[in-house]
Order: C-alpha cells, then structure tokens, then sequence
C-alpha cells in the first residue's frame, strides 16, 4: 500500500523534473531568439547602400616646403649699360726707337758777289720741311686744332692742374693759353658730352703775379673772366680753368680732373 508521504515525494519529483525542463527550454528558447535577432540585423549592418557625403571639413595647415627645384634656363641678353667714367690716365709710354738716317742733304749755296742764288730755294724748302714738321706733330694726338701758325693738341685725357703742366713739359710743350677770342672758343672744342672744363697757362702763385700773367711770368694778353672773377679772396693758390662758353674760372680745387691741352 502507498503511503500518502510516498505520493508527497513522486509529486515533488515530477515538479522538479517538469520544471527543469521548462528553464531548459526557455532558455533554448532565448538562445534561438537571439542567435535569430543576430541573423536578422547582420543584413542590415553590411549590406546597406551608401549614405549621403558629410559636410566639408575645415582646411588643413599648410603643409612643410618642398625641395630647392633645379636652375631655370639663362636669360635673354640684357641692355648694354652706359659708359662708365673716365679712368686715371696712365703713365707715359716708353720713348720710341729712332728713325732712320736720312739722305744726304742738297749741295750748299754758292756765293756769289755776296749774293746768295738759291736763298728763295733754301726758303721755300725750310718752310716744307716746317710744315712737315708740324704734320707729324699733330697727327700723334686725339684733339688738333690750329689757329694761325698756333697748335692745340690734346690726348682728350683729365687730369690735375700740376698733372697738365708736367705733361705738356714733357711733350716740349706748354699748357694751352688763348690769345684771342677765336683761339678761346676753338680751345673749348675740346670738351666732350658730360665735362666741360680745360685747365689753362695761368700763373697759379697769387703772389706772384695776382693771376694777371702766365707760369712763366709774361703778362696776359686776353682774358675772358667771368661775372666776379679772378676771386680775389682765395689762398696762395689758385688755378685757372676755361669752362663752358668759354668763360675763365678760378678755383682752389687745383686737384680737380679737367682736360689737358697743350700748344706749340
């Protein structure tokens, strides 16, 4: 005979049982739910479309500096620029090497009864030979011109006052002085484009002879002064210089560079 204690026991056992396999199942259950809610959003997250562009972001820093490029091609020639000044004027060249012996000269005058013959002859000849002369002068130098029986000549070179005296003393002859108006306005042919100024044969020793005679003293037989000049108030010292026009200055810069010009 069963006991109800027995009964008791078998019910429980059977809760027990049902209930275990209901958690067993429910929890099946949520395990298939979920591996089914995995399956269906899988789908959704890697196979949609693309969406629309975002908006334009901000403009980055400029970036480092790139490497040095390599030299570009030369240039096309450029414009030939202007003269420069005129350079210090060098030292005199070396003598040059003499000429040949010429050939014999012609027989001399026969005298007779006190006269000479051939004195026209010897005359016309000395005066040739005069003007040959003076030819092979004038053709050494850059800037000739003559007045008269007067030369100017000239290098077209610049230099001091004492410069211009020491060079023409070494030519044999002596700085330029004009004697007359024709020889002063042919005297400023020497001038070129941008100087204008000529050192000229007047005494430079105020105490001397007050800048009325030459450097050897002789007294001035023209003169072409400008407006106040010879200044009086300057030193010791003054040089003489002819400039545009024409006209005679006198200043105390005797170191200032002025053409050179000699005459015979």
């Amino acid at each position: 005979m069963i006991k109800p204690f027995h009964i008791e026991l078998v019910n429980r056992n059977i809760i027990n049982f049902i209930s275990c396999r209901f958690q067993f199942c429910i929890g099946k259950m949520r395990l298939c739910l979920q591996f089914c809610f995995i399956c269906l959003m899988a789908p959704i997250g890697y196979s949609q479309l693309q969406g629309p562009p975002g908006p334009k972001g901000d403009k980055g820093d400029p970036g480092p500096a790139g490497p040095e490029g390599a030299p570009g091609f030369p240039g096309p020639k450029g414009v030939r620029g202007a003269p420069g000044a005129d350079g210090v004027m060098g030292n005199r060249g070396p003598p040059g090497r003499a000429g040949n012996v010429g050939p014999p000269g012609p027989p001399g005058a026969v005298i007779m009864c006190g006269r000479d013959p051939f004195a026209p002859a010897r005359q016309d000849v000395q005066t040739s030979q005069r003007s040959i002369v003076k030819l092979q002068f004038a053709i050494n130098y850059d800037f000739v011109r003559r007045v008269g029986q007067k030369y100017f000549v000239s290098y077209k070179e610049r230099g001091s006052f004492s410069r211009a005296v020491d060079f023409c003393s070494q030519q044999g002859l002596e700085l330029a002085l004009p004697q007359n108006e024709e020889e002063n306005n042919m005297l400023t042919q020497v001038f070129g484009e941008v100087h204008k100024m000529a050192w000229i044969n007047v005494n430079n020793n105020k105490a001397e002879g007050k800048f009325e005679t030459d450097m050897k003293n002789r007294p001035l037989t023209f003169t072409k002064w400008g407006a106040g000049q010879p200044d009086r108030s300057v030193g010791d010292t003054g040089c003489t210089m002819l400039s545009e026009h024409g006209i005679w200055r006198l200043t105390q810069e005797c170191s200032l560079n002025a053409y050179i010009v000699c005459q015979n």
